[in-house]
């Protein structure tokens, strides 16, 4: 095997994490990298809110589909965006090492969103991002956002929001903070499982590409990573209900807090959860159970069907 072939969605921020992968394993292994360029159905269908295409798995779908039908050996996504079930023949084997997860504001407007007017318009894909938002301010009004990165601030830009929601991380890899007047971290923001990562998912059965995709592995993001995603595998929660998780570990000890609610920020359940490491393999599991014992099931049923109404702001 002389050459490995990895694939990627073409957006700006994906190629950068790409590139970032095949540079990575040709500085450590003597073997070629070549790269695929994929479109996704997420990518392409922008005129709708990605709960009503399918979610997520259309960021992915279509590189596991190439890697299935042998025209690749490897797929780079952003964590985030892969499900929690990975098809039979591959396998999310490696997480690479998490940096700034944080939530941030921009605006070209107001430096910050307390500044932020009554009635501002504020654009964001996530619904997880609009709960917390509109438990914090509900008198804002949330306009959907889709598109790349780069669109979304022309969007901004162009004063079709007074402000919008981005992951730090991407505005980061693509330099591209120094554009913008005004920015502002929401610490106050749980981010979704897996943020500021990239996954790597392979094809089973290929012991050297196994190994080169274990060289990009950090073992502490990927605890978290999984114990982010038993608990939203086990609670069942799909793109069309808010859903935030995040777990860290400190001095061996391991610390997961989910938070879960209506899409207009009502009706908001948080837990959280502590462990020694040694002992934390359950944990998201565990976190979930407790939830779904405190309602957690119906409360994600009504959430969805929250998100789907006409009327429901992301609409706009």
């Amino acid at each position: 095997m002389n050459e490995i072939i990895i694939a990627t969605r073409a957006s700006n921020l994906a190629l950068w994490q790409a590139y970032f992968v095949k540079s990575h394993i040709e500085k450590n292994f003597d073997i070629k990298v070549v790269l695929i360029e994929i479109t996704s159905i997420g990518d392409k269908v922008l005129d709708r809110p990605l709960a009503l295409i399918g979610g997520k798995g259309h960021f992915t779908k279509e590189l596991e589909d190439a890697m299935l039908e042998g025209k690749a050996h490897m797929a780079v996504h952003s964590l985030k965006d892969v499900p929690t079930y990975i098809p039979d023949g591959l396998s999310l084997v490696a997480i690479t090492q998490r940096q700034d997860q944080s939530d941030v504001l921009l605006s070209h407007k107001y430096n910050s969103l307390d500044e932020l007017p009554q009635g501002a318009v504020v654009g964001t894909t996530s619904l997880r991002r609009r709960m917390q938002l509109l438990s914090k301010r509900p008198d804002l009004k949330v306009k959907d956002l889709r598109g790349n990165v780069n669109t979304r601030l022309r969007k901004l830009k162009d004063g079709e929001y007074d402000a919008i929601i981005l992951a730090f991380i991407g505005l980061h890899r693509l330099d591209l903070l120094k554009d913008i007047p005004f920015v502002e971290k929401l610490t106050f923001m749980l981010p979704p499982m897996g943020q500021a990562s990239l996954g790597i998912e392979i094809i089973d059965n290929n012991p050297l590409v196994y190994e080169i995709a274990m060289s990009l592995n950090d073992e502490y993001s990927f605890l978290c990573a999984k114990l982010e995603r038993d608990f939203v595998s086990a609670i069942g929660a799909g793109c069309s209900a808010p859903v935030a998780v995040n777990a860290v570990m400190e001095d061996d000890i391991v610390t997961i807090r989910a938070m879960i609610g209506y899409p207009n920020g009502t009706h908001i359940m948080e837990h959280t959860l502590h462990s020694s490491m040694e002992d934390s393999d359950e944990l998201g599991f565990e976190l979930a159970n407790i939830m779904i014992k405190d309602g957690a099931l119906e409360l994600l049923k009504n959430a969805e069907e929250l998100a789907f109404k006409e009327e429901m702001p992301h609409r706009l």
